[in-house]
C-alpha cells in the first residue's frame, strides 16, 4: 500500500487570525465580526484550511466556529490547527476511506518512501486499521521491508 496514492490533490491553506486581533493579542468582538465579513473567502476555495492563531493570545472558541461558519460552504474541508496538524486531519480522513477488503487475510507492505510529505499518523492509522484483517505487515520496500506483524496461527 503505497499512502501516496492516496494523496489529495486540493491545495492547503492555513488562515491565521492574529491580523484580526488588536495588536495580535485582544479579540474585540465587534472588529472581529467586521474582518469576518469583509474577508476575502473566496481565495479558500475547494481548498482545505487549517484556522489557528500564531499569537499568544487567549481566543474564545467562538471566533474559530464563526469562521468556520464562513468557510464550510466554500472550503473542501476546514481544521483547527497548522499546516501540519492539517495533514494529519486530512489523512486521518483518507484513512478512514480506504477500502482495505482486498488485503483481507494478505501480508501487505506499506510502502516507506515518498515524494510527498506523509504524515506519521497516516502510517500508525493504516496499521491498526490493517492488523485485524491481514496476515502479516511490513515496512519499506519489497527489496528490504521491515517485518512489523504476523498474524499467528
Amino acid at each position: 500500500i503505497d499512502l501516496e496514492d492516496f494523496y489529495p490533490v486540493e491545495k492547503r491553506m492555513a488562515l491565521d487570525i492574529t491580523p484580526w486581533l488588536l495588536n495580535g493579542l485582544v479579540l474585540q468582538e465587534k472588529n472581529f465580526r467586521d474582518h469576518a465579513e469583509k474577508h476575502d473567502w473566496q481565495q479558500y476555495q475547494d481548498a482545505y484550511v487549517a484556522i489557528h492563531c500564531t499569537s499568544d493570545a487567549i481566543v474564545p472558541t467562538w471566533a474559530f466556529m464563526l469562521i468556520s461558519l464562513h468557510l464550510s460552504p466554500i472550503a473542501k474541508d476546514i481544521t483547527y490547527g497548522s499546516l501540519e496538524e492539517l495533514e494529519t486531519f486530512i489523512y486521518n480522513k483518507v484513512i478512514d476511506s480506504i477500502d482495505l477488503e482486498e488485503y483481507k487475510n494478505k501480508p501487505v507492505i506499506i510502502k516507506g518512501c515518498s515524494n510527498k510529505k506523509i504524515p506519521e499518523n497516516a502510517f500508525v492509522q493504516l496499521t491498526q486499521k490493517l492488523r485485524p484483517i491481514v496476515n502479516s505487515i511490513m515496512f519499506g520496500e519489497a527489496c528490504s521491508s521491515v517485518p512489523l506483524f504476523k498474524k499467528s496461527k
